[in-house]
Formats: C-alpha cells, structure tokens, sequence
C-alpha cells in the first residue's frame, strides 16, 4: 500500500477545509485534524479553533492553492468548449428534430442568451482590437 499524503484537502465550494492525515496513532487509523480552512476566490487562510500554521503548512496550502486555481481555470475553458459544442449539437437539433412545441419553451431564452453572448463577445474582441492597435503605434 502506497504511503497517504501528509496534508488532505477536503474541496468545498469556494476553497477547501485542510487536513493533516495522522496514521501515528494506538490503533494505527486514519485521523484527520482539520488545521485550517482555505478560500480560494480571496485567498485567505484561516487557521482552526486554536492551531497555528507552520511554515511548511503555509507552504503547502499556498502550493495547492496555486495548483487548484490552475484546474479550476483549465476546467473554465473546457466548459467553454464544451458550450461550442452544445451550440452545434442545438443547431441540429432545431433543424432536425425540434417539435414546435419543444421550439415555443426554448426560442425566446436561447435568442435572449445568444444575442447576450454576442453583444460581450464583440465588444471584447473590438477592445482587444483597439489594444493592438494602441500598442503597435507607441512601438
């Protein structure tokens, strides 16, 4: 059997609550003492009940931290892609299946969305396009 982490982090929604694994015990269990809770979107570090923070935990909380938020940005894009594909498995669907009905509960709040999406996208793409334009003429 592989040896455990020394550190668990138990993910919640905005961060996570850290662990230490203890196997250094009597009766040679699993123990997990809850030392500090994490969250990620502001980044701060709360230490539980009374425990303070070793240098090392600090490491390796700011460690996962780093490691988590990369995830987290690379399952971002996934969900974006797979949004795309969603787009082009409705499109066929509309053309190729849609009842009425099914079209009647779905248009308005599909065309609401789209017409959101592209109003964003091209404004970005327009700032983005006045940023290079911006930058290539003080260079």
């Amino acid at each position: 059997m592989s040896e455990l982490p020394e550190f668990y982090f138990r993910v919640r929604e905005n961060g996570a609550a850290v662990f230490r694994v203890d196997t250094e015990n009597r009766q040679r269990r699993i123990e997990l003492q809850e030392i500090a809770v994490v969250n990620i979107r502001n980044g701060n570090v709360k230490p539980h009940g009374e425990h303070v923070l070793t240098d090392e935990e600090n490491a390796v909380i700011a460690e996962w931290m780093d490691e988590r938020q990369e995830v987290l940005a690379d399952r971002d894009i996934d969900d974006i892609h797979r949004a795309i594909d969603y787009l082009n498995l409705t499109t066929h669907w509309v053309q190729s299946r849609a009842e009425d009905e099914d079209l009647e509960e779905v248009t308005d709040r599909l065309l609401l969305a789209m017409h959101d999406l592209r109003s964003v996208l091209v404004r970005k793409k327009a700032d983005r396009l006045m940023k290079g334009q911006k930058d290539g003429e003080g260079g």
